[in-house]
């Protein structure tokens, strides 16, 4: 790997921990996912430094460039945190259906009760039923 490569490399790494520890500071990202981001640019930064052990990795895995090992490395973590976000969203998805169902279930209650119900403003989630 030449010199300027390994510099790009650190400083992109570095540059994502700054990022995620600003992200986290303003309150953008919650420290429950800021911690896969952080190990992410750790372990990168460590790669991007540790220069001839990248090289003797990249070279036994049959990688003739030690950088494209780092970019590897870095698509492997990119494709982990989508995974792991899509589970999120998924759950997240789910627990928003079982919402809207219990939302539902109280309106029909609240009106067999003979009760009158507020009406519902456009644009309100409950408009969405």
């Amino acid at each position: 790997m030449s010199n300027l490569a390994q510099y790009l490399a650190v400083a992109a790494s570095v540059g994502l921990l700054v990022l995620v520890l600003e992200l986290v500071r303003r309150r953008k990202l919650s420290e429950e996912y800021s911690f896969f981001w952080i190990v992410t640019s750790a372990a990168l930064i460590v790669l991007s430094l540790a220069r001839h052990t990248l090289d003797a990795a990249a070279l036994r895995l049959g990688i003739r460039y030690g950088p494209a090992l780092l970019l590897l490395a870095l698509i492997f973590f990119v494709m982990i945190a989508a995974l792991h976000f899509s589970i999120v969203i998924s759950r997240q998805r789910h627990k928003i259906d079982r919402l809207i169902e219990d939302v539902a279930l109280l309106e029909a209650r609240h009106r067999e009760s003979g009760r009158d119900v507020a009406p519902r403003e456009e644009g309100s989630p409950i408009s969405a039923l």
